[in-house]
């Protein structure tokens, strides 16, 4: 059995399926659904954790990690810098702006963006017309983007959020009500001005942090270095809710031939194999 940082190993006997139960007293035993040692690309599951192992078990670059943290810091200042005239609570969350409006089409075209990168990532072509919801959302199941929950923990009137909860397929825009504003006051913004709230604004800025989590995995939002890691932890927090545990991934080890037979546990990064990285398919 193998978590972050943390590995338990005693000489087989009986399956696997014994051991775990009789070990450590396991209960409504599943399988997973990935392969031990198998990742998706692109696709963030728990037991990656080292920044190393992430780039390489999602098939990143450098590059694009940092493409990726400069584009999330402008969203997060903006919306930290709004914050600073307009105090989220349940009276203002509907309070509009020409800045809240900026902003919301400024974050949405960023979720156009990821949604689109990692469409072409499942060598899907875009029509010559470009790609339109009904085809972003067939993201939503592939990348688990519905287990997402972004807090602001600061302000209190604020519900821990679900950018994309309430995504469906068979009504693809108007469903995420953040991304249906967006569309609406960008190209109407006499009639609609008022759809660019407070409130869509950090659902917009939420999900950016959402598809940087996916892509990228959400450790080094929170644990790393820098201005973007300072802003995040500033103002948010993030967590699965109600996941699947068996789209977890599990990484697989090389153990060394004189591995004791007893049951131990301890740490052993180093004994990780490299991951063996399967396409995404949506």
């Amino acid at each position: 059995m193998v978590s972050i940082g943390l590995t338990c190993t005693e000489a087989k006997s009986g399956t696997l399926q014994d051991w775990v139960v009789r070990t450590f007293g396991a209960e409504d035993v599943v399988e997973l659904k990935s392969t031990p040692g198998h990742s998706t690309k692109s696709v963030w599951r728990p037991a990656l954790y080292y920044d190393n192992e992430v780039l390489q078990g999602l098939d990143g670059t450098t590059v694009e990690l940092r493409l990726a943290e400069q584009s999330l810091l402008l969203l997060v200042q903006r919306l930290d810098e709004l914050l600073h005239f307009i105090e989220p609570a349940t009276g203002s969350l509907a309070v509009h702006s020409h800045k809240s409006r900026e902003l919301l089409i400024l974050a949405c075209t960023e979720v156009e963006n990821s949604w689109g990168s990692f469409l072409k990532m499942a060598d899907k072509t875009p029509p010559v017309r470009g790609f339109t919801t009904n085809d972003y959302a067939k993201l939503i199941h592939a990348l688990r983007l519905e287990e997402y929950e972004v807090s602001l923990p600061r302000y209190s009137a604020l519900p821990p959020m679900l950018p994309f909860g309430n995504w469906s397929s068979s009504n693809p825009t108007k469903s995420l009500v953040w991304y249906d504003a967006y569309n609406k006051t960008k190209h109407d913004k006499a009639t609609h001005f008022s759809e660019a709230t407070l409130q869509n604004c950090i659902l917009a800025v939420s999900a950016n942090i959402v598809l940087f989590a996916v892509r990228f995995g959400p450790f080094r939002l929170f644990n790393g270095a820098g201005t973007l890691p300072a802003y995040i932890n500033q103002l948010f927090s993030i967590e699965l809710s109600n996941c699947d545990p068996r789209s977890f991934y599990v990484p697989k080890l090389k153990l060394p031939t004189n591995q004791r037979a007893d049951l131990i546990c301890y740490g052993a990064e180093k004994n990780v194999e490299p991951w063996i990285v399967d396409s995404l398919v949506v």
